[in-house]
């Protein structure tokens, strides 16, 4: 019978170790799990060590009173991984954490290490990956351009798809009843809003954001516009777009099901950089992407990117097709000229559509589901 370790850190991780824990279980009946992860990959099976929800910490601000207690999470992890002794370590994300165990475990046995999700050595830091190759076997990636990064420094790397290409598409009906509820009219133009799911990120997006739909209404007076938000930045959305114009609809979306039918009933999209880019394209709502940071991190950053595009959809497509705006180009004009653009033409709103199709295509769109391929490769490396 095959035995894995899993651990995972954050919800986004706890999905994709559920996936691939079904996976396993298909392919390899009365396979059993231990380790840590979240109300998903419990589901499936796997006897939580301590709460996830210990791991989910961002910054170092956040990380520093909690340090003690990290680190005894640690080692807890390693010794239970050694006594367990499973056909392989997988740890998916949450490298901070994940691989520090990892690390312990290589330095005292011979298990295999398998780690979900690749290191974003492609865009910046690309040490990282010869660092990763002195303590993992495997590693399973979500985008067809990372693995011969990894397997450069001697890492087998597996390309198994990313699990948005492979979500359900919105019905009419949940789309019309989205509309419906929050009042945004059955024939409606609308314009989304999407200033980040971090408290930080929303601070310094909104204010540019809020002034650069301004000229947009102003050619589009009957535009809606609709801004969703996540739970643990609801409060500060309301309160930041209060003032905007427009009477924009903050959305708190209650499912996945319902984010994805609001992302689907857009006509365009103003967005912060990041995953949503591929939740816009799975829903072909053409976008722009801007992203702005602290001065001193924007100047680090501007001198360790070894990418012309930070846009998932654009690096996926291999096409330039969403307009961003990043850094000190990160402002209300510019944006709001290519939001006109996007709204009043639709040669740049089909060839926007064509990269996204493309790049669901290349994320694994009418092929297996992503946990499936992923528990196949960690099987095949078993041997």
């Amino acid at each position: 019978m095959r035995r894995f370790f899993l651990i995972a850190g954050e919800p986004s991780g706890d999905a994709l170790g559920a996936a691939l824990m079904a996976g396993l279980k298909e392919l390899c009946p009365g396979v059993a799990f231990t380790g840590v992860g979240g109300p998903l990959m419990q589901a499936e099976g796997l006897a939580s060590l301590f709460p996830m929800e210990e791991l989910s910490v961002m910054g170092l601000a956040e990380v520093l009173p909690r340090y003690p207690q990290l680190m005894r999470r640690i080692k807890q992890s390693a010794r239970a991984v050694l006594d367990d002794s499973p056909d392989a370590l997988i740890t998916i994300d949450s490298p901070d954490f994940s691989l520090r165990v990892a690390r312990r475990v290589k330095a005292a046995s011979h298990i295999r290490t398998v780690h979900y999700v690749a290191p974003t050595v492609w865009a910046w830091r690309p040490h990282r990956a010869a660092k990763m190759a002195e303590i993992v076997d495997q590693v399973l990636a979500l985008f067809p351009f990372e693995p011969p990064y990894l397997e450069r420094e001697g890492i087998r790397c597996d390309f198994v798809g990313h699990p948005v290409a492979v979500q359900p598409t919105p019905t009419e009906r949940e789309i019309a009843d989205l509309r419906a509820a929050h009042g945004l009219g059955a024939e409606a133009r609308v314009l989304l809003v999407l200033p980040g799911s971090r408290a930080g990120e929303v601070g310094r997006l909104a204010p540019v954001f809020g002034a650069a739909i301004a000229p947009v209404l102003a050619r589009h007076p009957a535009l809606r516009v609709a801004v969703p938000a996540a739970p643990a930045v609801a409060g500060l959305v309301k309160d930041l777009t209060a003032a905007w114009p427009g009477a924009p609809v903050v959305i708190e979306p209650r499912s996945a099901a319902e984010k994805r039918a609001c992302f689907a009933t857009a006509d365009a999209a103003l967005a912060a950089s990041g995953t949503v880019s591929l939740e816009l394209a799975a829903a072909a709502t053409p976008m722009v992407i801007a992203y702005d940071m602290a001065w001193l991190s924007r100047q680090v950053i501007a001198r360790m990117l070894r990418v012309d595009t930070v846009t998932l959809v654009n690096l996926v497509s291999e096409r330039p097709a969403v307009p961003e705006f990043l850094g000190a180009a990160c402002k209300p004009a510019p944006i709001a000229a290519a939001l006109i653009d996007l709204l009043d033409d639709a040669e740049a709103r089909a060839g926007q559509l064509d990269a996204a199709r493309l790049t669901m295509e290349r994320l694994g769109r009418g092929g297996p589901p992503p946990g499936l391929r992923a528990a196949r490769a960690v099987l095949d490396g078993l041997g």
